[in-house]
């Protein structure tokens, strides 16, 4: 069975933490898809996929979402 790596990141072009992530899956190699959030008119799957804090950013690998910069960056 092959190994899925799909790799979204959902962020905001303002949001300095958004863009330390996308920094850190630049330098490390790592293709992933980048979708721009409306912080104003906030998504459906943002609401899903962070409902707690529903903030940038969120990066979902294989479905698994994760929402905190520190522990993505980490």
């Amino acid at each position: 069975m092959a190994e899925q790596n799909n790799v979204i990141l959902y962020g905001t072009w303002f949001s300095p933490y958004a863009k330390m992530v996308e920094v850190a899956l630049k330098v490390k190699g790592i293709p992933y898809e980048y979708v721009e959030e409306d912080l104003g008119n906030k998504s459906p799957m943002l609401l899903k996929l962070n409902p707690i804090h529903k903030k940038v950013p969120v990066l979902v690998h294989n479905g698994k979402a994760i929402v905190e910069s520190l522990v993505i960056n980490g």
